[in-house]
């Protein structure tokens, strides 16, 4: 008898969800809207003039509790500028397969250099593609920007970049702009 109860009340637990209302999304041609602050993939951002925002300092390796990034830093030269600073990331790489997506590496950043995005589809056939280098985050150049390497553009030294002190070549001289 118990087990006839048993099988009834399972069969009202069916039938009760069979006139609900279905929840589903059509995901690949309408993917849901993330939060703003959802943690996707890196970006390494850019001066407004092109220069690349990392100095290489390895902070954001060294934050990283799942040693999913690796930064090779090297030195500016006049000739070869790619940052304000006196280095650059001359090779940086990001694990997706071992990236945790907690954000320490954006809060150890000490020039804002790293953020994340709100794109979340990263996954890809082979783990070897899940590596992602410099030129992938790098963000796009924008127009007025200029692909470095080149001299710096916005103030004399890289002071003038990290204290906010620049202008752009469409403002003012000192005008602070963000």
């Amino acid at each position: 008898m118990g087990t006839f109860l048993g099988g009834v009340k399972s069969f009202g637990v069916t039938f009760s969800h069979m006139f609900k209302k279905t929840v589903t999304t059509e995901y690949p041609e309408k993917p849901d809207a993330t939060a703003p602050r959802y943690h996707g993939r890196h970006i390494l951002n850019r001066w407004p003039d092109g220069l690349e925002k990392c100095i290489g300092c390895e902070l954001c390796a060294w934050a990283c509790p799942a040693d999913a990034i690796f930064v090779e830093g090297g030195d500016n030269t006049d000739e070869q500028r790619y940052s304000p600073g006196e280095r650059y990331a001359s090779n940086y790489q990001i694990n997706y397969a071992r990236c945790i997506f907690c954000g320490l590496c954006i809060e150890a950043c000490p020039t804002r250099s790293l953020t994340m995005s709100n794109e979340y589809e990263l996954a890809r056939d082979s783990r070897q593609d899940l590596i992602f280098t410099k030129e992938q985050l790098l963000a796009p150049l924008l127009p007025g920007m200029e692909q470095p390497p080149h001299a710096m553009r916005l103030g004399a030294t890289e002071k003038d970049y990290y204290l906010g002190s620049m202008s752009n070549p469409g403002t003012s001289a000192g005008a602070e702009t963000r």
